[in-house]
């Protein structure tokens, strides 16, 4: 009887340790998937910027400073890096164009362009997908640190070496919000 009871115990454990395995496994799968998420987004902003920056041009050529600080900032996201890296470029680039859409408030005829209009509203589109998928990535993270530091299952994320993912943070409170958008003419 003391055998059977013992086989059990053992049999418990070993399905304990293989669920916990694969709920390690499958949430770090989601953060990496949540990334994807957030780079495809970042990249859909990137692709955009020329496009909104040869608009602006065509009326506030003098901001060549502003257009050059964009495309740097551009080329970074594109470049990559640590999820560190990308909140960083993600917030530099937030308050750059923040600063390209003041520069647009002082010409109506830019305002009002069909072209400029639009490439706006694909841009509010995208920051929404990014904060969006921020939010994907970030509850990814939070479910997948919960495990690797809780009991017992930090026990085997240190055995089989899982390791914390960062947060996706936009650390300024004003670069949380989505650019403003202004359709009206002066």
């Amino acid at each position: 009887m003391f055998g059977y009871g013992l086989l059990g115990l053992v049999i418990a454990i070993g399905a304990y340790l293989v669920w916990a395995y694969n709920a390690l496994v499958k949430n770090k799968n989601l953060v990496e998937e949540g990334w994807s998420g957030i780079d495809v987004q970042l990249r859909r902003r990137a692709d955009l910027i020329p496009n909104l920056i040869e608009t602006v041009k065509g009326y506030a050529a003098h901001e060549d400073k502003l257009f050059h600080d964009i495309a740097e900032l551009r080329a970074k996201s594109i470049a990559g890096g640590s999820v560190a890296d990308q909140s960083a470029v993600g917030q530099a680039m937030s308050q750059a164009l923040g600063k390209l859409f003041a520069v647009a408030e002082a010409y109506p005829e830019l305002k009002a362009d069909a072209n400029f209009r639009d490439l706006q509203d694909k841009l509010a589109g995208i920051e929404d997908e990014i904060q969006l998928s921020r939010r994907y990535y970030n509850g990814a993270v939070r479910n997948l640190n919960t495990m690797i530091e809780s009991f017992p299952t930090n026990i085997i994320a240190s055995q089989f070496k899982f390791e914390k993912a960062e947060f996706f943070e936009i650390g300024d409170a004003a670069a949380r919000e989505v650019p403003k958008v202004d359709f009206k003419t002066r």
